[in-house]
């Protein structure tokens, strides 16, 4: 396999844009240059701005997107030394831990302000230009937005971007037209009536092009491949059915992070009592067969909801590392590509109970009223501004956001796609003090429009 491998790097290595940088005694691997383009990229940093499951300065103790990214890439750094441990003949795939980092902390980068609530208004108003999904936009940022080169984003390599596409499909082929009428007024937009179609945007297919062109024409079509879902009866569109070894991990690392760190913040804000747990997760997994599983889930609780804080650490901890254990990598014959004929998969009980934690989570955090409501006023304010700069892009965009806007009008290239970038750039404070300069009472004085892409 090592061989395979090594012809394969050079390929996975490449970026879009050729570099020849000369600097001095620099040593890194492509992947360590990648990583350090994340985290120092704007967009990255503004995550710590955005909403992960409680609204951003409801507290200053619970997670922000920025802290769920790190968290997300230190529990996919453990995954990929768990797995090279365990499979010693995957090493040279799983050679880079500089390169789960990047996948890992750029994950969310293309989320919009208000969580769900901003993904589901963004995606209203692009309804007729390509609809709007969070992971689609961090593709967007990475290979087009940021501005560490004139267009092409932070220019990262091939794997990074591949890693990163968790739906590697089009809107267009995914998109299915319930001919849904339009809402008569914003305040009337269900988030079940239109959800984002999970996928990457058509404006971006050369890109897209690009990073799939490494892989034969069988493997291109089959990763692409999609249907319709059998685990969400209620998502209308197909979904994709396939994805890479890199982004495996990282969306194993997401869900361990969803579930058992914001249940934490759940349990130290009261949101979540032992009673709950016992019903709702206890009660739940009592048939399953692992019995080092069975016996933790049992007697955990105690330790979770202590008022220690040491004890609960230890519980949290002792979870996180029952499902990095718990990882497999699983085979796909189907594939040539050694990145998409491997994957890492939770076994079967653990899997369960990451799915029970993580409705848990959802039954008694995100659809909690208060946090209901506080996405409802974001879905508001980024409906009503998306309304605003479209009605007249000119007077009202920002100077850099104008011309992206008029060079797309000039090239016919979806202008309404600018409107959604530079909304979907927007940090919660920022999109809420823009909200009131546009349409509060108040005539405070001009806001400064500093969050250019």
């Amino acid at each position: 396999m090592s061989d395979t491998t090594t012809q394969q790097d050079n390929i996975w290595h490449q970026r879009l844009l050729g570099e020849d940088k000369q600097r001095r005694n620099d040593h890194r691997s492509p992947f360590q240059r990648d990583r350090a383009r994340i985290l120092h990229s704007a967009a990255f940093r503004r995550l710590q701005a955005k909403t992960q499951v409680l609204g951003v300065g409801m507290n200053d103790f619970y997670r922000t997107r920025l802290t769920h990214s790190l968290e997300v890439s230190q529990i996919g750094t453990g995954i990929t030394a768990q797995l090279r441990r365990k499979y010693p003949e995957f090493k040279p795939l799983l050679n880079s831990m500089s390169l789960i980092e990047s996948i890992c902390l750029a994950h969310d980068i293309g989320h919009p302000p208000f969580g769900h609530g901003g993904e589901v208004a963004l995606n209203y108003m692009m309804r007729h230009h390509g609809g709007f999904e969070g992971n689609g936009q961090t593709f967007r940022i990475l290979s087009r937005l940021e501005p560490y080169t004139p267009s092409w984003g932070m220019n990262l390599t091939r794997r990074t971007l591949l890693g990163i596409m968790k739906y590697p499909a089009m809107h267009s082929q995914l998109f299915i037209n319930l001919n849904k009428p339009d809402i008569a007024n914003h305040r009337q937009l269900k988030p079940s009536d239109w959800p984002p179609v999970k996928g990457l945007f058509d404006d971006d297919q050369p890109i897209i092009d690009w990073v799939l062109s490494a892989l034969s024409d069988n493997d291109r079509q089959r990763f692409i491949s999609s249907e319709q879902s059998t685990v969400n009866t209620q998502y209308p569109h197909l979904k994709t059915r396939f994805k890479s070894l890199d982004c495996s991990i990282m969306e194993l690392a997401d869900d361990i992070a969803y579930a058992v760190h914001d249940l934490e913040d759940a349990i130290v804000m009261g949101i979540v009592n032992q009673r709950q747990w016992q019903h709702d997760v206890v009660d739940q997994l009592n048939s399953i067969d692992d019995q080092w599983l069975k016996s933790e889930i049992a007697n955990i609780g105690e330790k979770l909801f202590s008022h220690e804080h040491h004890l609960r650490k230890d519980a949290i901890g002792t979870l996180v590392n029952g499902f990095v254990t718990a990882i497999n990598i699983n085979t796909n014959d189907d594939f040539e590509a050694e990145l998409l004929k491997y994957n890492a998969e939770l076994q079967a009980d653990f899997a369960l109970t990451l799915h029970v934690l993580k409705q848990l989570v959802f039954k008694y955090v995100i659809r909690k009223p208060e946090i209901q409501m506080l996405e409802y006023k974001g879905q508001q304010i980024i409906m009503e501004l998306f309304e605003a700069f479209a009605s007249d892009p000119e007077r009202l965009l920002p100077l850099n956001t104008r011309e992206r806007w008029l060079t797309a009008t000039a090239a016919q290239t979806n202008p309404m796609r600018v409107i959604a970038d530079y909304i979907s750039g927007m940090t919660d404070e920022f999109a809420g003090r823009l909200h009131q300069q546009l349409f509060g009472s108040k005539t405070a004085g001009i806001l400064e429009l500093n969050n250019e892409h």
